[in-house]
């Protein structure tokens, strides 16, 4: 593994020291700050050590609660071990640099949105003009055809011979293929990254102020809009398994709401559980999700004297995820020292059936009794497939409107 050492690093890490509370951990920050600076000459020193030191100074901060600083640690030491790109990480932490932004980036977005900008524009009033009665859909679908053919890779004609290579082409590429595959429906991001990344024109083919953050939302929007239907397609099918329904789900994680940052890496967190979804929240905190079948045979709710109760299906189900959380309550300090990530806090959501395997009850009435489960379970929520989606088509409609 290689391992960077370099000035944004360091500029991050003065800023991280500065934000720290207590002075055993400026300590431990100090230390790595001093491993970084002692190499020979004007170089940083970099390789294990400075990982092993990051990993040292992230466990400090955790045993003394200070969140806000295990975050800024987890970052610089997935900068140091090469799990985030160059241009990634300094804009992420463009305030650490005399609160000013990174201007090759900053111009670098402004020639590539102008550019998208003069192509959305011309090839839309060409559409409108072949079809003047087309609907504002219509237009929009035809500009995210075009966009997404990622065919951007072109030799200037008025420079036989030449071709233009971009400094740190690597990085930019698979930065602007994160970009493309989390915000636009292409075909190949990978492709369209390198296209992009190597044409001087393609260069210019992103970002701009007010329209072209328009054109990436309204993009961003037909995304989720897509996941939002896939997601409820697969929910209804009687031969969906678990597995289908994880991979649409874990596909469209801004399903579940706003305050989470999106999926964990990983699915294994304490002995012997493997969460189906594990979510993080921005305070760092994990959410667990745990899926269930949403057509199947069985039911939701059930009837007991004169009242409605959640099945049995309901309350395995519950049981599960609270075991689950007493896992990971009882290795709290081992996954906050490796992973940075805080679980005596966690909560889970139960996903499971559908109001339609009660066709002759209310939805209302299903939706009442899990809210009456809820309301007695401080850690663990219940919902069927149908709530949580309509929750987000709520939430997607009121962006558009």
């Amino acid at each position: 593994m290689q391992f960077r050492a370099d000035w944004a690093l360091e500029l991050q890490l003065e800023e991280t020291e500065r934000r720290a509370e207590q002075e055993n951990v400026r300590t431990a920050i100090g230390a790595v700050l001093r491993h970084l600076r002692s190499g020979k000459g004007r170089n940083r020193r970099g390789g294990q050590a400075l990982a092993d030191r990051l990993t040292e100074a992230r466990q400090c901060a955790a045993d003394e609660g200070e969140w806000h600083v295990v975050r800024l640690l987890q970052d610089a030491l997935d900068y140091c071990e090469g799990r985030t790109t160059k241009p990634e990480f300094e804009e992420r932490f463009r305030l650490f640099q005399d609160g000013t932004r990174n201007k090759t980036n900053l111009h670098f977005l402004r020639r590539t949105l102008a550019s998208m900008e003069q192509f959305v524009k011309g090839r839309g009033q060409e559409f409108l003009e072949e079809r003047p009665e087309a609907t504002a859909a219509e237009l929009l679908a035809e500009i995210s055809a075009v966009t997404a053919d990622g065919a951007f890779a072109e030799a200037p004609d008025d420079r036989p011979g030449r071709y233009r290579i971009v400094r740190g082409q690597a990085e930019t590429a698979l930065w602007l293929e994160r970009i493309l595959r989390n915000r636009v429906d292409i075909v190949n991001p990978a492709e369209a990254a390198r296209a992009i990344a190597t044409s001087p024109e393609a260069l210019a083919v992103l970002a701009d102020e007010d329209s072209s953050r328009l054109i990436l939302r309204a993009a961003e929007l037909k995304r989720q809009e897509h996941g939002l239907a896939t997601v409820r397609r697969i929910s209804e099918d009687p031969s969906a398994s678990e597995e289908d329904l994880h991979r649409a789900l874990l596909a469209n994680t801004w399903i579940f709401g706003g305050r989470y940052l999106g999926a964990a890496a990983r699915r294994r967190f304490a002995t012997g559980t493997e969460l189906d979804i594990p979510l993080l929240r921005a305070d760092g905190v994990l959410h667990v999700v745990e899926l269930k079948r949403s057509i199947q045979a069985g039911t939701v709710i059930r009837r007991h004297r004169n009242a409605w109760i959640p099945a049995d299906e309901v309350h395995k189900a519950v049981g599960q995820a609270i075991n689950y959380l007493v896992a990971l309550d009882e290795e709290r300090h081992a996954i906050r020292a490796q992973y940075g990530i805080e679980t005596r806090r966690a909560s889970a959501l139960v996903l499971i059936g559908h109001p339609g395997l009660h066709p002759d009850l209310p939805e209302e009435t299903v939706n009442d009794t899990l809210r009456t489960l809820n309301a007695h379970t401080s850690r663990v929520e219940v919902l069927t497939y149908k709530e949580l989606l309509d929750s987000a088509e709520r939430t997607l409609r009121g962006t558009t409107e």
